[in-house]
């Protein structure tokens, strides 16, 4: 799996098309790599042959004549993510004996891999552990710590941040073309790189409007951040008091993180849950009541919450209760700390994911496309530097060096092939020793490496213009 782009010899192995493997074996597809799954349920097979360009096997993934059928000694990766995490472990035991050399294993009991477990992951033969709940819970509280009151990624080793904001019908950039916006604000170069309206991700050119719901992502130099800051209305401030609803195992888990350094309250349906998290969460206050009643959330303090955080098993619950809590943050009976409040929803449908971000959502998490993106940013090693998913965006952000005399170095950005428009979006260079926001007139040379932003099912066309 080494050099720039996979090859025909590049082959993967799926255990289970369930959540995770549905949305790799998607992607990886679409990517070029040739990719073999192995499922039990029929009903999902039968899906998948209509949806998805991928060899397909009904069977048992645990199965040493299954996996052979599959042709597992002739494969370069195996990806174990069935729903059971006995099943997943042992599949890459099986795996390492028909001499597959990168295995990756979905393990939701935190008990196994670490170094100091009874069974680490050399043990068990496995070359990564993707830990989904314990991504989510890790990501949201990275959010949490953030400076402002949305989304910030770091990228470019922190020399440019990506800042998502919603445009409010008062914005001083609301109704305004992002090429006038642009000439606007000259003093200091920024691009818009994504917006989410609706139920679609936009990678909007010069004439595209910024409307108000819009939820958008800004690409800045870590030195501008604070005036843009300033224009879009977002305030630097420390987020200290959080609401959780949902004790499973995405809000425990939160919960424990966040409970020594913010002021944190659970509440959790079950009763008899709620009761155990009582006396497991020595730092949190733990609330039993139904965290979509307007009436719990009100007595429990939610117009005192900085941060509103929604992580039951339910997507509508979750959802839902986010639009709930942010239409009474901001109503006239709530407090002037409202508008600045943080929803953030766990979304386990990927179709819901725009559709949370617009609705009420300032930040809407998968744990699928968390893991997911793990397990790619792994396999990927060699052809893409780095990779990350924009929250609540059918989008992602790239970094990639230049080919000799690949087509992105032919011309100027503002003479590229028109064919990619509204699909990839460059952003940031690195060039001299830093690195800066990129304009039309930019032209990529060699070797230089690149921010790139693009809709997700389009890496592989920046791959090919990247890439000789």
């Amino acid at each position: 799996m080494n050099g720039n782009k996979p090859t025909e010899s590049t082959n993967i192995l799926i255990l289970g098309l369930g959540g995770v493997g549905y949305y790799l074996a998607k992607r990886l597809v679409h990517e070029g790599y040739a990719i073999t799954v192995i499922e039990s349920d029929s009903a999902m097979i039968r899906h998948a042959d209509g949806n998805l360009d991928a060899r397909l096997t009904q069977g048992n993934a645990m199965s040493i004549e299954c996996l052979r059928e599959a042709g597992a000694a002739k494969m370069d990766c195996l990806i174990a993510v069935t729903d059971n995490d006995a099943v997943n472990m042992m599949a890459c035991l099986i795996a390492d004996r028909f001499g597959i050399p990168r295995k990756i294993a979905r393990v939701r009991s935190t008990e196994f891999g670490d170094k100091d477990s009874i069974l680490n992951a050399k043990d068990l033969k496995i070359d990564l552990i993707i830990h989904p709940e314990e991504l989510a819970a890790q990501e949201i509280f990275r959010l949490i710590k953030l400076r402002a009151g949305n989304d910030i990624i770091d990228v470019a080793e922190g020399q440019i941040q990506v800042m998502a904001s919603r445009i409010p019908e008062k914005s001083p950039l609301a109704y305004k073309k992002l090429k006038d916006i642009s000439k606007e604000h000259r003093e200091f170069p920024f691009r818009v790189v994504a917006i989410a309206r609706g139920i679609t991700t936009l990678i909007p050119g010069g004439e595209h409007e910024l409307l108000p719901q819009d939820q958008a992502f800004f690409m800045v130099s870590n030195e501008n951040l604070p005036r843009l800051m300033g224009i879009t209305g977002v305030e630097q401030q420390k987020r200290h008091r959080v609401m959780i609803i949902g004790g499973g195992l995405v809000g425990r888990r939160l919960a424990e993180l966040l409970g020594k350094s913010f002021e944190v309250r659970l509440i959790e349906k079950d009763e008899r849950a709620a009761q155990e998290l009582s006396f497991a969460l020595t730092d949190t206050e733990v609330m039993q009541g139904d965290g979509s009643d307007s009436d719990v959330l009100i007595s429990a303090g939610l117009l005192e919450m900085d941060t509103f955080i929604t992580a039951t098993g339910e997507n509508e619950t979750n959802i839902m209760s986010c639009v709930l809590a942010k239409h009474l943050m901001n109503s006239p009976n709530g407090n002037s700390r409202g508008k600045q409040s943080k929803c953030i929803a766990l979304v386990n449908k990927e179709d819901y994911l725009v559709l949370a971000a617009t609705m009420g959502s300032d930040i809407a998490l998968n744990k699928k496309i968390l893991a997911g993106n793990e397990i790619l940013k792994f396999i990927r090693r060699g052809e893409l530097l780095s990779v990350a998913h924009l929250h609540g965006f059918d989008a992602e952000v790239v970094e990639i060096v230049a080919a000799p005399n690949s087509p992105i170095t032919r011309k100027p950005l503002s003479k590229l092939d028109s064919s990619n428009y509204g699909k990839i979006m460059i952003g940031s260079i690195h060039r001299g020793g830093v690195w800066q926001v990129a304009v039309g007139d930019t032209h990529i040379q060699s070797d230089e490496r690149v921010i790139v932003v693009c809709l997700s099912q389009h890496l592989k066309d920046v791959q090919k213009l990247f890439l000789a």
